[in-house]
């Protein structure tokens, strides 16, 4: 017994850490679409990308996210003491229900990307892969005569971590892993054993996919979380979770890529004043609007990597596609333009992340809400 509460301790606090960023990273994401987090001005000063307080709580209250004011304001403050948001002057340690302005630290820059947060986005990257592959290695498994779902043995994970470029080494491989235990991400079955590259069995502690309500994190303490497995239910691929990272299934064939048409306006990338681009800047600078075809398959030059800068009206191009979505137009004067951006570049990765199987709505969630410099990596195809 005493064994098993050492391997479990410290991974039930940081389990519950991970949860509070899953919860927190959900409403950020709701506020920015219900247009709650905006610039806002006071006392002759901008704040950008803030929210007002007693509005907040407005809105929690009549989402049902709390059941009433002073709770919506413990969830808050729970929020602050995770470091999730934060007053804009940093003024006030404890979350008012009053016109007091707040803000998000992804949103500002500010939130803390120690090595515990790269471990987690490490693992929740990770999940997504496994639990989209077409072979996946997550699968219902016996120990014991005990089944348990989604769940793969350590020398199933490490080999897996090698085939797919994840790790240089087995030993590499093993590092990781452990990392992941260690942090809450993964765990034995049983919670006996800690990783090995062996036939145990392991699973992820953590349902990255699972839709959070913010009243959730009062009433969980932080090892409870420990006890719950990721299991498959109808939230699993819920498209509101800000943590699906594939809403599409990678295409059969490796030959090309498969463009699909689409009926849809084209979505800008802005937010707040993060809008340099629009139609009449378009034809007034003589940059076409050219559709790509959606019957094509296009066979595309080398990955070329781009770092944008936005300054305060934007990045300056716009994307459109279904899977994957491409360059629809760039600002002649933009910042994508200066790094290089070019009309009908697939976009490969921004800031590390996957997005040939999002569609263009995703991606440019992903711009908008990730940090000023943006990393692209995009394919010019073949002339």
């Amino acid at each position: 017994m005493e064994r098993t509460s050492s391997v479990r301790r410290k991974p039930m606090a940081r389990q519950h850490k991970a949860e509070v960023m899953i919860a927190g990273e959900q409403l950020r994401l709701k506020l920015h679409d219900g247009k709650l987090i905006k610039d806002r001005r006071y006392h002759l000063r901008t704040y950008p990308n803030c929210f007002v307080a007693h509005e907040l709580i407005d809105w929690l209250v009549s989402h049902k996210e709390a059941p009433d004011r002073a709770i919506a304001v413990c969830l808050m403050q729970h929020l602050m003491d995770h470091d999730i948001v934060h007053h804009v002057c940093d003024k006030r340690p404890l979350f008012k229900d009053a016109k007091l302005l707040y803000r998000f630290r992804k949103d500002d820059g500010t939130f803390p990307f120690n090595t515990e947060v790269k471990i987690f986005m490490r693992g929740q990257r990770l999940y997504e892969h496994l639990i989209l592959g077409k072979d996946s290695i997550l699968q219902l498994r016996e120990e014991h005569a005990v089944p348990y779902q989604r769940s793969f043995h350590g020398c199933e994970l490490i080999d897996w971590l090698l085939q797919n470029g994840e790790a240089e080494s087995r030993c590499k491989g093993l590092e990781l892993c452990r990392a992941l235990q260690e942090h809450g991400i993964i765990q034995h079955v049983s919670k006996k054993h800690n990783f090995f590259d062996s036939g145990l069995l392991y699973q992820f502690c953590i349902n990255f996919r699972r839709r959070r309500r913010l009243s959730e994190l009062l009433h969980e303490s932080e090892g409870d979380n420990a006890e719950e497995m990721a299991v498959q239910t109808q939230e699993d691929n819920h498209t509101d979770s800000p943590f699906v990272l594939h809403k599409n299934p990678p295409p059969k064939s490796n030959s090309g890529f498969q463009l699909v048409g689409s009926s849809t306006d084209l979505k800008q990338i802005t937010t707040g004043r993060r809008g340099s681009l629009n139609a009449l800047q378009l034809h007034n600078a003589g940059q076409p609007l050219v559709p790509l075809s959606s019957t094509s398959v296009v066979r595309c030059n080398p990955k070329s990597g781009k770092s944008v800068m936005g300054d305060t009206l934007g990045w300056g191009f716009v994307v459109r596609g279904l899977a994957p979505c491409y360059v629809q137009a760039v600002d002649p004067g933009s910042p994508a333009a200066a790094a290089g951006v070019k009309v009908r570049q697939f976009v490969c990765q921004v800031n590390g992340q996957c997005v040939l199987y999002l569609d263009y709505r995703t991606v440019t969630r992903l711009v908008m809400t990730g940090p000023l410099v943006v990393v692209l990596e995009v394919m010019e195809p073949l002339e």
